[in-house]
């Protein structure tokens, strides 16, 4: 029904390069009813794919269960080494509020399946956001800094004693991170050079943590960075023959999307490199695709329907220039109107 209750799930899991692992890691999802797979996106750079299904609460939950079982019986972190930092092979796992739930109850959906896993798969599960346990412990960056290779030193640290499971690192799956969060974008923005160390310069400048440098006296400063609401990292795509910029844009309505790849854009420059192109990994609203069309266009942009607004985001933020962007499956509303991600999808990249 139109107003019945919606929440995503966008778990990243550690392997993004074996085709078949990926397609029984997608097929594991669709097995429960009423949940639809609506992106399935693999790197094989990053060596990672994040899955995006939506559904009722309760049946997204059972999903992400289901999923954590097919990570367990298919992925190994022994020999797991990519670009994106992680900590095991269901590697973090929001639970988002799209329609009529409260983020309080995505964070108990979090909770239940955490617990579930937990016990099922002898794994160590971290909460964070809003289902964390502990205020003190909400951001993923700290749930995940030491990764994989550095878990059992973490978990020996009373400050990170699991919130479910054993108080050391599964052998082949590390740890789990899951939680509840507002909507988040996932976008990289690829740079006309390979040199990893000019991303992570510009990283640092636009993100809001910024960097540390050092005062007169020699002390360590923090110096914020441009943009509210981002997280940004620095790294390469040998894949692509390129470096990127990549960002997690916590709210696009702090920080809408042209002005954060105009922000790039500017300190790019001033390293005497330039972005040429952007890829978004999962899905995105649709309205931080109009608001990047609306500014795009100008005042005209006011008569102008969806669809228009869109195509002028996707020219303006050079979506499309790095890999395929089919706004029919990758703007949520419309990819929840339609029938999800057929089968093949888990092997394309």
């Amino acid at each position: 029904m139109p107003d019945d209750p919606i929440v995503e799930c966008v778990p990243n899991v550690s392997e993004g390069r074996d085709r078949a692992v990926i397609a029984a890691l997608a097929a594991s999802i669709r097995t429960v009813p009423s949940v639809r797979l609506l992106h399935v996106d693999p790197g094989h750079d990053a060596h990672r794919t994040v899955f995006t299904f939506a559904g009722p609460p309760e049946a997204v939950a059972d999903g992400a269960i289901a999923l954590g079982h097919a990570v367990a019986a298919h992925v190994d972190m022994r020999r797991q080494h990519g670009a994106h930092p992680r900590v095991g092979a269901l590697d973090v796992c929001p639970f988002v509020p799209v329609r009529g739930v409260s983020l309080a109850r995505c964070a108990a959906l979090a909770r239940r399946v955490g617990a579930t896993l937990a016990h099922d798969l002898d794994v160590p599960v971290f909460m964070y956001e809003a289902a964390a346990f502990d205020p003190s412990r909400r951001a993923l960056p700290l749930l995940r800094r030491g990764e994989y290779e550095g878990l059992s030193g973490k978990l020996a640290d009373p400050a990170f004693v699991p919130d479910f499971g054993p108080a050391r690192p599964h052998p082949r799956l590390g740890a789990a991170i899951i939680g509840a969060r507002p909507f988040l974008i996932a976008w990289n923005l690829s740079l006309d050079t390979a040199d990893v160390s000019v991303a992570r310069a510009i990283a640092a400048q636009v993100r809001e943590s910024g960097r540390v440098t050092l005062d007169a006296d020699g002390r360590p400063v923090r110096q914020p960075g441009r943009l509210r609401a981002v997280r940004a990292v620095g790294w390469g795509m040998p894949a692509y023959g390129h470096a990127q910029v990549s960002l997690n844009v916590l709210d696009f309505r702090v920080t809408p999307l042209h002005v954060a790849y105009r922000a790039v854009a500017e300190q790019a420059a001033v390293v005497g490199a330039r972005v040429i192109g952007s890829e978004l990994i999962g899905l995105v609203p649709l309205e931080a695709l109009r608001e990047a069309g609306r500014a795009s266009i100008g005042a005209a942009a006011g008569t102008l329907p969806d669809a228009a607004l869109v195509d002028a985001a996707i020219e303006a933020l050079g979506l499309g220039a790095v890999t395929a962007f089919d706004p029919s499956t990758r703007v949520l509303e419309w990819a929840l109107q339609g029938q999800g991600a057929a089968p093949h999808r888990a092997v394309d990249r």
